[in-house]
């Protein structure tokens, strides 16, 4: 009965424009499944920003892959999304069909038993990701170190979602965000409040099935057309105000903040995550990793901070599409491109 309230409430809403952001790519899609998106009156705009990790990952990154899948004895291991996003040159794929050694993985603990099967070959693991996945990746490099594998490396591009976030802020367009549930699974609600004082920004934690996102929906609209700035917890369930302190002592304990590059964004400052020196020898080159060549036509950077619209984009379902990507966002399953093609 609520939820068919305030599904009622949001498709009958008539008051001030308003245009928000859903900053995680599994709420865009999540969005557009449940039906909830297209139920939206045209008061609301809703735009998607720069939630998926493979999507703001930058050139330079793509192309130091390339160059380990093309050197003897070295292999690369990445998830598969992955391997399409296009580098400057060409892509892992590409480099796979010249001969390079790429493979992907579903679980990273996989890559281990390669390496142990087969010490002539030093495996690179492409670890990208948000605060959602960093955990995952923290426990597997210190699983690595204190085992003692001689033939693992990590190519580290994981990011954090509040510098992201602050730097779209200035975009004047926007009168509201849907923060990332799973992110703030990992951070508790800390950093967003404390963003959302700063930026003095609406934002909304939410879930992700429809009766999660219809409540998130309904206090995000009402707060932002009624301009009402800080930060409201509705997936309770699952995100504390602190966090999960396991997972966030872990990353303290593996990965130190730094500048980093985001396709289509430029540098944000501490925004990255890297190894600390207690396991620096693990690390395969992550830092300095600053080039980032948008492809000709390619507006991604443009889509992820909610300047346009996917449709907008020239290359949007003519030159670009999910068979043949020429940006990031078209690659992904949770790329904002992507999900529009494939749901429209």
């Amino acid at each position: 009965m609520e939820e068919r309230k305030l599904a009622r409430w949001l498709s009958r809403y008539d008051g001030p424009p308003l245009t928000l952001m859903e900053v995680c790519g599994t709420h865009t899609s999540a969005l557009y499944r449940s039906g909830i998106r297209q139920m939206l009156p045209p008061q609301i705009t809703f735009l998607s920003g720069p939630g998926c990790p493979v999507c703001v990952t930058p050139t330079s990154y793509i192309d130091k892959l390339v160059r380990y899948a093309l050197t003897p004895g070295c292999q690369v291991m990445a998830f598969g999304d992955l391997l399409a996003v296009p580098g400057s040159r060409m892509s892992l794929s590409g480099a796979r069909d010249r001969g390079g050694r790429v493979d992907f993985f579903y679980d990273p603990e996989e890559v281990l038993a390669k390496a142990e099967a087969d010490r002539k070959t030093t495996f690179i693991l492409a670890a990208v990701g948000f605060e959602t996945t960093a955990p995952v990746w923290a426990d597997l490099i210190r699983l690595v170190y204190e085992e003692h594998i001689p033939n693992v490396r990590f190519l580290t591009a994981l990011k954090t979602m509040p510098g992201a976030m602050s730097l779209i802020s200035g975009e004047s367009h926007i009168d509201g965000f849907l923060c990332p549930g799973h992110v703030a699974v990992i951070t508790g609600c800390r950093p967003f409040r404390k963003l959302a004082e700063e930026t003095e920004e609406t934002m909304v934690i939410g879930g992700f099935s429809p009766a999660d996102l219809l409540r998130a929906l309904t206090r995000l609209v009402l707060a932002a057309s009624q301009k009402k700035r800080g930060l409201w917890n509705e997936y309770p369930s699952v995100v504390t105000e602190e966090g999960n302190p396991k997972a966030l002592a872990l990353l303290a304990d593996v990965f130190t903040p730094g500048d980093a590059v985001w396709r289509g964004l430029g540098t944000i400052a501490g925004s990255g995550l890297y190894l600390r020196e207690k396991y620096r020898a693990l690390d395969a080159g992550s830092r300095g990793l600053s080039e980032d060549r948008m492809p000709a036509g390619c507006r991604c950077g443009d889509v992820l901070t909610g300047r346009i619209t996917s449709e907008a984009c020239p290359c949007f379902g003519r030159a670009c599409t999910p068979e043949h990507p020429v940006g990031a966002c078209m690659v992904s399953s949770e790329g904002a491109c992507c999900i529009t093609y494939r749901e429209k």
